[in-house]
């Protein structure tokens, strides 16, 4: 089992005790976190255009947020002090940040979103802020001052590009340094500053709102019902304003609209599908010589098997979810896709020509999975 990083507190009583209540500060909890991640290696991945990435600094007072890619020549030209580089979605991207995630799988998968690292010399924040989901802020290189809230007043500046609080009243202040964890809960105001160089991880999770949930369940609905009949009005009668929508009109589309039914399948469908689908930037790299089907049986038995970075994969009770497609499975296959799942790679075994090792190739000459 992946250990957890809560140190000497367990995950349940985590959950029981902390999950969307109240911060903890977990201090050594990840001490090989140590000089895993390079400024260099943040620097180039801000550069690529398949990379979400900030710049955030403050000069007279003022806000300013620039969006990547950049040249590199910017970001190493940047001031001594002041300033902050925000590259999402590092997990994506690099293996040491993807192998971060599974020690937080004590909050299931469906949950995670992805590992945001931050780069900031001295003096480098983003403001007094708040998130609408929980975080974990994990210390990688330096050290960091954060001084937090339990206010309710929760008012942004209006003119700022970020969402700056127009009120912050500090509660408590910490200081943390590599290998520290400090969870917060959703809706809870902080403000960390740089006090060295620094670099700092932080595992986010999602956390929909329910305009965002019910849009994109009605928009993945219109590709799914298939609804018989159509408008009609035997009984029409003329009326005084022929350009008034009448209320008898008004009721029989309403009628229709309330034929309209869902089934708790359905809705399990659209969450694999929704919670699986890949970031717009991302893209898949496929093979450029792909092996045959023969060959890549034979190489799966020598080396296993792992998902490719960016690979979202999930399942429920019935079906097996992959980069926002549905997957029918074979019964016998179903245990060893739910393994690949929860693990995110398969060692080396005696793989068969079958359905399943069907499904597999296709998946890896989509970029999805990689040979181990």
């Amino acid at each position: 089992m992946t250990r957890s990083p809560l140190g000497v507190l367990g995950p349940e009583q985590f959950l029981r005790t902390y999950w969307q209540r109240k911060p903890l500060l977990a201090r050594a909890a990840m001490p090989d976190i140590t000089g895993m991640f390079a400024t260099s290696e943040l620097i180039a991945l801000a550069c690529r255009d398949d990379v979400e990435s900030r710049l955030v600094m403050r000069t007279s007072g003022r806000w300013q947020v620039r969006t990547g890619p950049f040249r590199r020549r910017v970001l190493t030209s940047l001031p001594k002090r002041g300033w902050t580089l925000l590259v999402q979605g590092v997990d994506a991207h690099l293996s040491a940040a993807r192998a971060l995630m599974p020690r937080f799988g004590f909050i299931p998968y469906a949950r995670q979103d992805d590992l945001m690292v931050s780069l900031a010399p001295v003096g480098g924040g983003v403001g007094p802020h708040f998130d609408s989901y929980d975080v974990f802020l994990l210390q990688a290189q330096g050290r960091r001052r954060w001084r937090l809230s339990t206010q309710s007043d929760l008012r942004l500046v209006d003119s700022a590009p970020l969402k700056i609080l127009r009120r912050f009243v500090p509660t408590r202040e910490i200081s943390v340094e590599p290998g520290d964890l400090l969870y917060l809960p959703p809706r809870y105001a902080h403000d960390g500053v740089a006090e060295s160089d620094c670099i700092t991880c932080s595992i986010g999770f999602r956390a929909p709102s329910r305009q965002e949930i019910c849009y994109e369940f009605l928009q993945w609905l219109q590709d799914e019902i298939h609804l018989e009949g159509r408008y009609a009005d035997r009984d029409l009668a003329t009326q005084r304003h022929p350009a008034q929508i009448s209320s008898a009109m008004i009721e029989r589309v309403e009628s229709m609209i309330g034929a309209l039914q869902w089934r708790r399948s359905d809705v399990a469908r659209f969450l694999g599908q929704y919670l699986t689908e890949p970031k717009p930037q991302m893209w898949f790299t496929r093979p450029s010589q792909p092996l045959s089907l023969a060959r890549f049986t034979q190489q799966v038995r020598r080396s296993g098997i792992k998902l490719a970075l960016k690979t979202r994969m999930l399942f429920d009770n019935r079906s097996i979810f992959i980069n926002g497609e549905r997957v029918d499975a074979p019964a016998h296959a179903r245990p060893i896709l739910m393994a690949l799942a929860d693990t995110r790679e398969l060692m080396p075994w005696p793989c068969k020509a079958d359905a399943l090792s069907r499904m597999l190739h296709l998946w890896y000459k989509c970029g999805y999975v990689d040979l181990g």
